[in-house]
């Protein structure tokens, strides 16, 4: 299977090996995977990471977009943490979006970048959670929700903004 270049608008040093380490908190699971390396992004760990971003309702796997790893990444290299993220949230199938639309509660918008694979929500351990924001909001690299209430920040690869 060959490999992907990296885009220009890549966040992170093209040139290095570039991990992550998450821990997803509906599901208990853990995975450490090097998802670039060389100034390319590396297929099979992609897949292993759409994979633990699945829908965790449903247990669908979608595509997830690479560049909300390069923005998790560059996040952690920015705080100098080495936690795991903690992943609230990532990859929704269009029924679990909507199941969740019809509870109420807030937050999950018709034409969510979840449904897409383009959005994640994360919180860091150790690093408060207003630093999360902030440093995501430095990069401008896509969308930043701040949920103080909710314990996470939501952060997307759709247009810069903040809410």
């Amino acid at each position: 299977m060959p490999l992907l270049a990296l885009p220009t608008r890549a966040l992170a040093d093209a040139g290095g090996e570039r991990s992550l380490a998450l821990h997803h908190t509906h599901t208990g699971e853990r995975l450490a995977a090097t998802f670039a390396a060389g100034g390319r992004w590396l297929p099979q760990a992609l897949a292993v990471l759409d994979r633990f971003l699945r829908d965790h309702y449903s247990g669908a796997v979608g595509r997830m977009d690479a560049q909300l790893f390069e923005q998790l990444h560059a996040l952690q290299t920015r705080l100098g943490s080495g936690a795991a993220f903690e992943v609230i949230s990532a990859y929704r199938s269009p029924h679990t979006n909507e199941q969740l639309r019809r509870r109420g509660g807030g937050g999950v918008a018709r034409g969510s970048l979840h449904l897409q694979g383009r959005a994640i929500d994360v919180r860091l351990p150790g690093v408060p959670l207003a630093e999360l924001r902030d440093a995501a909001l430095d990069l401008r690299a896509g969308g930043v929700g701040y949920y103080a209430r909710e314990r996470f920040v939501h952060l997307d690869t759709g247009r810069p903004r903040s809410w």
